[in-house]
């Protein structure tokens, strides 16, 4: 606390469906009611609140999706590698590769400027 103990109160009254929304974020994110109630509506009113359960689930799914797509790269690498030793390997089939090379590069970066902007936000 900045200023000292907190002896003023304020009454708010709420639809249920709203009491209800208020509840869940309160379980979901292990924030008392008036904690909660308390930083939306204070200095931190620009912080957005996540569900880092939720988050965390979310972002092992992709690193896992990203460990697929790893794992089928080294393979298309391998089978160019074994193609071209057979001197089989076609000018199109190598640019295809490349198209898709650069195609996933480009979602990755995607990815990342999007994992630097949700780390942007939570340091709010």
């Amino acid at each position: 606390m900045k200023d000292g103990k907190r002896t003023r109160k304020i009454d708010a009254r709420f639809t249920e469906a709203e009491y209800v929304q208020i509840t869940n974020l309160e379980k979901e994110l292990g924030i008392s009611k008036t904690e909660l109630l308390r930083m939306r509506l204070l200095n931190q009113a620009d912080k957005v609140i996540i569900n880092s359960k939720e988050m965390i689930r979310i972002l092992d799914g992709i690193g896992s999706e990203l460990g697929r797509a790893g794992n089928n790269i080294n393979q298309l690498a391998r089978h160019a590698n074994t193609l071209r030793l057979k001197n089989s390997l076609t000018p199109e089939v190598i640019s295809a590769s490349n198209n898709l090379l650069e195609e996933y590069i480009e979602i990755q970066r995607s990815l990342e400027k999007s994992f630097r902007m949700i780390i942007r936000l939570m340091g709010k």
